[in-house]
């Protein structure tokens, strides 16, 4: 494996980690919303190095970014 995916892979992991952490810890509500930040991280971090979307047209990048905020919104808007 590339250094960049390895170090993505630690990264996914200690968000994994710090989710887990937050929902036995936390308040419901504030732990709610920051664990859906926190998966948008991690799906940014996948989508971008693990789907290569880097290397994908700027319209595909901000329509995935645009989705996640969509969707992050809509989900916090109901907790």
């Amino acid at each position: 494996m590339t250094k960049t995916i390895s170090y993505t892979l630690a990264i996914l992991i200690l968000l994994t980690l710090t989710t887990a952490l937050v929902s036995n810890y936390v308040n419901l509500k504030i732990g709610a919303l920051f664990i859906m930040l926190l998966s948008g991280v991690k799906f940014i971090f996948v989508s971008f190095n693990f789907m290569e979307l880097k290397k994908a047209h700027v319209f595909w990048k901000v329509l995935i970014l645009m989705y996640l905020v969509l969707f992050i919104t809509t989900v916090s808007l109901f907790i």
